[in-house]
């Protein structure tokens, strides 16, 4: 795999992956752009406010749980097509939701379905592709999937202040996310599974045929294999291997950057609608600025491609991390429509060089055996935290400064624990990264 060139099945594998993606960041930021609209709505105070923002990250963590699990035990592609069948079933039920407890409980059974995507993407493309361009394809699929920010940002400016055909807007906004998932269901039921699981399970020769195809497509003679480093082949299948060296210490760095990337990642994008609102601007404008700031994903995302191959990703974690504390700081004391925007945009920018490197850079540090359940179950902390910041971070949506001034002690944090912790990956096989070191 290491060998090969970028063949049109590693193309088709990043669009679907990427289509998925789209979707994922289509509901995460569904809440935070619905979020006064719904508390209007249903005519919700502040904690069952904080209880809809936080229902479908709460779902996130138990579907990151186990549908990473499954990844590993049932393969990568049908926990892929799990996750969108049910993702696609709950978000129509959330759609004709009329009273808030079926909201939460559709909201909830929706980000079970789509809890584990990103974890999901990151093992898979990191089986599938070759180390010189790991990093590249997959931060070309997450551009495509952070276009679901500005997709949800203007979509609510459009649809919020409107019924199509007698219903109201917001219902549209969760249909649409219904369909498109079935579509990527569809576009996903073509993927190869993942030749490295099958080989990491014995079942070698169904890894050699998914193999043979792929040399097929390349078309040209390809360079001898080079002798792999001895794989480590003390994992289990369970959690154990990741209490182990080398893995102990990758861990650990792990948990800490899930713990606290959602802080500056998520807790800016899912309360700058409030925020706005805090500020004094009236809610359908807010989703415009949120709509632009929004755009800031895609096109940060885009500037990380040609860059995440030539700056070392731990580098590159720690750069951006600190760039979001920066950006933070200055946009919760902004005052102006102006310096709104582009501050805002600024971060997001930031923030998806950052998001695209952590997201490589967690799937290159663990063994085949056991990189779903690592990547699933450590990246699930990252729902949780989320699931409960509206309850930590909501009532400082009225103070701005401190509120901006946490997500940067959080981002600072977080830049020193990658910095201790962690190892070096950009460019290197897995099998190399994850081989057994001389005692």
């Amino acid at each position: 795999m290491n060998r090969l060139p970028i063949t049109r099945g590693h193309r088709l594998a990043t669009v679907a992956v990427g289509c998925g993606l789209f979707f994922d960041f289509y509901e995460i930021f569904l809440a935070g752009v619905l979020g006064g609209v719904l508390g209007a709505q249903f005519h919700l105070g502040k904690p069952a406010q904080a209880l809809v923002l936080s229902s479908a990250f709460l779902g996130m963590f138990v579907g990151a749980l186990t549908l990473g699990r499954m990844a590993d035990r049932l393969g990568r592609r049908r926990a892929f097509l799990l996750s969108t069948a049910v993702y696609s079933v709950f978000s129509l039920v959330g759609a004709f939701s009329f009273d808030p407890v079926v909201l939460v409980l559709a909201r909830l059974c929706a980000g079970f379905g789509i809890g584990a995507e990103p974890a999901l993407a990151d093992t898979y493309l990191g089986d599938l592709l070759p180390a010189r361009d790991r990093g590249r394809y997959t931060a070309l699929a997450y551009t495509f999937g952070f276009l679901g920010f500005p997709a949800v940002g203007f979509l609510g400016q459009w649809l919020v202040p409107i019924a199509p055909l007698g219903i109201e807007g917001w219902r549209w906004m969760f249909v649409l996310g219904a369909l498109g998932s079935v579509l990527v269901f569809a576009l996903r039921a073509g993927l190869p599974e993942s030749p490295r699981w099958l080989e990491a399970v014995g079942r070698t020769e169904e890894a050699e045929a998914i193999v043979r195809r792929f040399e097929a497509q390349a078309g040209t003679p390809l360079p001898d294999p080079v002798e792999p480093a001895t794989v480590d082949t003390r994992q289990d299948g369970g959690l154990g291997v990741l209490l182990r060296p080398p893995y102990r210490r990758r861990t650990i760095m792990m948990v800490v950057l899930q713990v606290l990337q959602p802080v500056g990642y998520y807790g800016f994008g899912t309360l700058v609608p409030l925020v706005l609102v805090a500020k004094g601007y009236p809610v359908v404008q807010s989703l415009l600025f949120s709509a632009v700031t929004f755009l800031g994903y895609p096109i940060g995302s885009a500037l990380s491609v040609p860059i995440v191959e030539r700056i070392e990703r731990k580098h590159l974690v720690i750069g951006s991390a600190l760039g979001m504390a920066a950006f933070g700081i200055a946009f919760g004391s902004a005052t102006s429509t102006t310096w709104i925007v582009l501050l805002g945009f600024g971060y997001t920018a930031v923030s998806n060089v950052f998001s695209n490197a952590f997201h490589i850079y967690q799937a290159e540090i663990f063994p085949t055996a056991v990189r779903g359940t690592a990547v699933s179950g450590i990246y699930s902390l990252s729902r949780l935290a989320t699931g409960l910041m509206p309850f930590v971070l909501l009532p400082l949506a009225q103070d701005s400064g401190l509120l901006f001034a946490l997500i940067a002690g959080a981002m600072v944090l977080l830049a020193l624990d990658v910095a201790v912790l962690g190892p070096r990956t950009t460019g290197v096989a897995l099998e190399e990264l994850n081989s057994v070191q001389p005692s």
